[in-house]
């Protein structure tokens, strides 16, 4: 466990130090000469502003709308019993096995006859609609959990079924959420297959394509800004882990609510 613990810390400490190497290679090496310059030469909005923005907003608007839709479709399949449920459900767990790559050729084309190439809320869409069978699973089995009783005693007040959806069962299952967001945003976040083929446009490529940028034509690379560009690139991801567990509490913490 210990040797493969170091294969897998090889390729972080390759990244740290190179970042900080003036003549970075291959090698994982302690630089000769330790220098900022390959943070500060990519720090502009052409290499490193601009894809980070549109990463943020492809990623944030994947995660989004994959939560909203994932919470309607989640509930009547929690808290009504019907016959089709079993066949559904195990319809939508077959749309997590369809590889993308297959996928592309029948989407190019539909995105060619509706104009929505090199178009960020296109992209957006799509990539909410392949998160959308295991967003649908995970989100189903995190409101299971929540006592059906509160919705019940909500609707004796006269709350519909809605109203008490985004009242009690949404607030009791942030955690969840949380989850389900965080699963979408990472994978939106680190996906280079969708975004390089569906846009064109510099303006509009994130982070996971511009890094190709450090790749020269004649075969060199940037080593020091690929892996200073690298560093930067993991921290928004690492940082809304951070801010929702923190934000998250024990919330999933229900039995008072029961009680009460």
């Amino acid at each position: 466990m210990v040797l493969i613990g170091i294969a897998f810390l090889l390729p972080l400490a390759w990244i740290v130090l190179a970042s900080v190497d003036d003549k970075a290679t291959l090698s994982v090496r302690l630089p000769q000469v330790w220098t900022a310059e390959n943070f500060t030469e990519i720090l502009n909005p052409k290499d490193t502003f601009r894809p980070l923005w549109n990463s943020a907003v492809i990623s944030l608007g994947t995660a989004a709308l994959t939560v909203i839709v994932a919470i309607l479709a989640a509930y009547p399949l929690s808290r009504y019993s019907m016959r089709f449920n079993k066949g559904f459900m195990y319809t939508v767990l077959f749309g997590t096995c369809l590889p993308i790559t297959a996928m592309m050729v029948p989407v190019y084309t539909l995105f060619v006859s509706f104009k929505l190439l090199d178009s960020l809320p296109g992209t957006i869409t799509f990539m909410a609609a392949t998160s959308l069978p295991m967003a649908i699973w995970m989100m189903k089995n995190f409101m299971d959990s929540v006592p059906v009783s509160l919705e019940e005693a909500s609707w004796v007040d006269g709350a519909s079924s809605m109203k008490a959806l985004w009242r009690i069962v949404v607030p009791l299952m942030k955690p969840g959420i949380a989850v389900v967001f965080i699963f979408v945003f990472t994978g939106a976040w680190g996906n280079f297959f969708v975004p390089f083929i569906l846009l064109f446009s510099p303006e509009n490529q994130p982070a996971a394509v511009a890094i190709y940028n450090f790749f020269g034509t004649n075969g060199s690379i940037a080593y020091g800004k690929l892996a200073a560009f690298s560093i930067i690139y993991s921290l928004p991801a690492l940082l809304l882990y951070v801010i929702t567990q923190l934000r998250s509490g024990n919330s999933f913490a229900m039995s008072g609510a029961v009680k009460g």
